[in-house]
């Protein structure tokens, strides 16, 4: 999943494709470079980001959607917690929804998953959104696998289709540097949900390289990448679509020629 931020404030390439036409020139390099899905934010969730009103999140977002959705090959995603501008995007051409919130912000988000059939990212988080950085942090995979849990019975209880469920733990919400690295040791305690994973770590502050360099973030980001794939990633959420593919493919690779009968 290729990340697409049309933000002028996200933490790691805000202000990078605010413009439509960059946006547009973007998500098509993001697919060139290998990406299975686009996922295209108009809203920062960075602690401490400005909360933008939801028209200002629809101007961000839908027109690059309506200019991307006919020229690409790859499904798009949005990612938003509003079901408005989820709806926007949906009828723009988005295929799915990534909801940091896991449905839990706005309540017309689930009617509105249940009405399109849309492939739905339920994410583990805590607290309303001015907040969400500001929870006791979870300490145990084990107690966040259960929230997560809860979050997805929930939604399919109430008729969300079990097959457009994918289950994101939520790394670097409400949860601290030596939580974020037990979750990637243990991904596989996530593997008891039943649903495919998705890992969001890319050039995410807490491996604490205290270097602000994006280039340098990136080659942090690898080894997170390769921890999250080899421990049972279905899906990782990137901003470096090529280099993370070459690490991806790389771990393939290896586990091909260890488990390969000569």
């Amino acid at each position: 999943m290729g990340i697409l931020n049309v933000t002028p404030d996200s933490f790691s390439d805000g202000g990078l494709s605010l413009d439509p036409v960059r946006a547009v020139e973007r998500g098509l390099e993001i697919e060139k470079n290998g990406a299975d899905i686009l996922d295209i934010g108009g809203q920062s969730t960075r602690p401490g980001s400005e909360i933008i009103t939801e028209i200002e999140e629809i101007e961000r977002v839908i027109p690059t959607i309506e200019k991307l959705a006919p020229l690409l090959k790859i499904p798009i995603s949005i990612d938003t917690y509003r079901a408005a501008v989820a709806r926007r995007a949906i009828d723009a051409g988005a295929q799915v929804i990534n909801d940091v919130s896991g449905l839990r912000l706005d309540s017309k988000m689930h009617t509105l998953a249940l009405e399109t059939g849309t492939a739905v990212v339920l994410m583990h988080s805590r607290g309303k959104r001015q907040a969400l950085h500001d929870q006791q942090p979870a300490e145990k995979p084990e107690v966040i696998c259960s929230e997560l849990s809860e979050t997805i019975e929930k939604a399919v209880v109430n008729g969300l289709d079990p097959k457009s469920v994918i289950a994101d733990p939520g790394f670097g919400f409400s949860k601290n540097r030596s939580t974020n690295l037990k979750m990637l040791k243990q991904l596989d305690v996530f593997s008891t949900l039943g649903y495919p994973i998705l890992v969001g770590v890319s050039r995410k502050p807490f491996i604490n390289l205290a270097i602000p360099d994006h280039e340098v973030a990136s080659w942090s980001t690898a080894p997170l990448v390769a921890l999250a794939v080899g421990n049972g990633a279905h899906a990782i959420r990137v901003h470096d679509v090529a280099e993370m593919q070459i690490v991806a493919k790389t771990l393939d690779a290896i586990e091909t020629a260890v488990t390969r009968k000569d």
